[in-house]
């Protein structure tokens, strides 16, 4: 037999499609953690269609993941993936577009029917050239009759052995990339370990697609991608929303509190609540509430009962909780409001990720109720924002919103896990001097109020939603409401002297100063890395402070020509900083497709503002 082809690589994509039945997620995931503990840094994307339950064979159906693994540090999961892994046709449709020119295209041969290229829409007999994929690697190869073969003796229904087709194409791609079976194999033995029938037949499934590549060496080429130089730890895999879990619980634990999460279920964000509903044995206290208003009232009643109190949503459930969110402003209750965007209005595009929360986060409430805003860059780091989202909350007495997107909740990548002294302190401001109590006496430097937790002898107080004086009781004086609104701004704005400057990747002046904030960090910073590399003087300043903005972000704009605004809405951040930081002209780059920017789109727009 002709020796197999080896291709070395640097990094590499890969995107897994089908109907949202065939387990792509799955078959993604379980490809992106073998990456991981490969040695490879990773970036994910997993892309959930909308509805639940699309008709099948439909594009409007197809779910998708995809994962850029490589040797270098990796901060997007790509562009286009430089192999397609399609289970159907609906799924070259719909992938067609993001494919990387002369990529590799593996598909399931069996279920190119022309009853699947009608429900597919396609128009004639080859679907390939229909989407301009003809000068592609195409690698027909029959999945389900293989997986029907393997399973045949098994005396299984039809149905039961398509749900290892998955198994089959993983196995494949495992072999095509050098992945080692052992992690899978152990993830499968423990997810169905009350299943020995399962486990068995997913892992047939499983080794004779790996042993198929390995038998048709000739037409699947196999890859190398070596393991990146990373710094020794513990890592693990790890996506947005647990790490925004795990934040929260390390700092019940810095503070010396319990943790308590008022939720309702709302995609993306979900997987806080059930993330958090597990640690039952580090004393977290979980609520499934009735509705979003019940969650954040809850919460509330644990803020001030004493507890780290944390409320999880996205859009639709944050502009529910947007009263009660008022009442612990007036209260001056430390309360975590975490809030996974997603697209919008309404329902919106609920498994797709946006930007576009940020105003209803600034202002999106009665009266003048300022809350502290933070926004997580990476899947890993929602840890350390979630982390410091509960250390303001608990110090400076004030209501905190992490913005994380449905881009880095559901995505993963590599993370190291640090040890409880690497983080910082957390002391909750807790009253201790009975005698001199009163509820709204204030921090002469930072104006937060003291905690005083129920059934403590003389810390009794009124708390609620109408104005109080300083001893607490209620109070109808206009004066006495003009200073508290004014207390409660400059509260929000003294937090600043607890958040880092604002730092700059590349040079500290020069022609074009990209700006983004949140969740496009990836992409924006590759896109700036592969724009300095080819001599433009560009440099980046990400923002995970919004409100309120670093000390130094004037400072910073002033030394750049142009200043460029990425962000997925159509312009919020940059009318708030037209607000916040005037004297500078900001230029938009905006997106509000479902999808994260991708870093040619970014270059071309670069590129143009500094031709102009």
């Amino acid at each position: 037999m002709k020796d197999a082809k080896v291709i070395e690589l640097e990094e590499v994509a890969i995107r897994f499609s089908g109907d949202s039945g065939d387990g792509m997620q799955l078959t993604g995931t379980l490809f992106s953690d073998a990456s991981a503990l490969f040695g490879n840094d990773i970036s994910t994307f997993p892309d959930y269609p909308s509805e639940i339950r699309a008709p099948q064979g439909t594009v409007g159906g197809v779910s998708g993941f995809q994962v850029q693994f490589g040797k270098k540090q990796i901060t997007t999961p790509g562009d286009y993936a430089h192999v397609l892994v399609a289970m159907n046709p609906a799924a070259v449709k719909a992938n067609a577009k993001f494919m990387n020119p002369g990529g590799t295209i593996i598909f399931d041969a069996d279920s190119f029917t022309q009853k699947n290229l009608d429900k597919a829409a396609f128009k004639t007999d080859d679907p390939f050239a229909e989407c301009d994929l003809i000068d592609y690697t195409k690698i027909p190869v029959p999945i389900t009759s293989l997986t029907r073969e393997s399973l045949k003796d098994y005396g299984l229904d039809n149905k039961s052995i398509l749900r290892s087709k998955n198994m089959f194409a993983l196995g494949l791609v495992c072999w095509m990339f050098g992945r080692p079976l052992d992690y899978i194999e152990g993830y499968l033995k423990k997810k169905f370990a009350k299943k020995p029938l399962v486990v068995e037949t997913n892992l047939r499934v499983l080794h004779d697609g790996y042993n198929y590549g390995m038998n048709m060496q000739h037409m699947t080429p196999q890859y190398i991608v070596h393991p990146a130089a990373i710094e020794r730890g513990i890592y693990r895999n790890i996506n947005g929303n647990n790490a925004t879990a795990w934040g929260l619980l390390a700092a019940s634990e810095k503070a010396g509190l319990d943790l308590f999460l008022g939720s309702y279920p709302i995609t993306p964000a979900t997987d806080v609540l059930t993330a958090l509903a597990e640690r039952k044995d580090l004393g977290v206290k979980t609520f499934q509430a009735e509705d979003e208003i019940a969650g954040i009232c809850t919460a509330i009643g644990a803020a001030f009962a004493g507890d780290l109190a944390v409320t999880s949503t996205s859009g639709p459930g944050f502009a529910l909780k947007s009263e009660a969110l008022g009442l612990s402003v007036m209260a001056e209750l430390p309360l975590v409001v975490v809030n996974v965007q997603r697209g919008g209005p309404s329902t919106g595009l609920p498994t797709k990720t946006e930007q576009s929360d940020l105003m209803q986060t600034l202002y999106g409430r009665n009266g003048e109720s300022p809350v502290v805003v933070l926004a997580a860059s990476t899947p890993s780091d929602c840890f350390y924002y979630a982390f410091l989202a509960a250390k303001i909350a608990l110090e400076r007495m004030v209501p905190v919103v992490l913005l994380t997107d449905g881009f880095l909740g559901n995505g993963s990548e590599p993370w190291r896990v640090p040890s409880m002294d690497e983080l910082p302190s957390i002391t909750p401001r807790i009253a201790k001097d009975s005698a001199s109590f009163q509820p709204y006496k204030r921090d002469e430097k930072n104006y937060a109020r003291e905690w005083a937790i129920p059934g403590r002898e003389g810390f009794q107080h009124r708390v609620g939603g109408l104005e109080k004086n300083l001893s607490g009781s209620v109070s109808h004086d206009p004066e006495n409401h003009q200073k508290n609104t004014e207390y409660r701004a400059e509260k929000v704005e003294r937090v600043v002297d607890m958040l880092p400057q604002l730092e700059v990747c590349g040079e500290p002046e020069g022609d074009l100063l990209v700006v983004s904030w949140g969740g496009t960090y990836g992409h924006t910073l590759s896109a700036v890395r592969e724009m300095r590399n080819a001599g433009k003087s560009v440099s980046l300043a990400h923002f995970n402070f919004i409100k309120p903005l670093p000390a130094n972000t004037k400072d910073v704009f002033s030394k750049f020509k142009k200043i460029a605004v990425c962000e997925l809405n159509m312009g919020q951040f940059a009318g708030y900083l037209r607000d916040k930081v005037p004297g500078f002209t900001y230029h938009q780059v905006n997106k509000v497709k479902g999808l994260p920017f991708t870093v040619l789109e970014l270059t071309q727009n670069f590129n143009q503002l500094l031709e102009d």
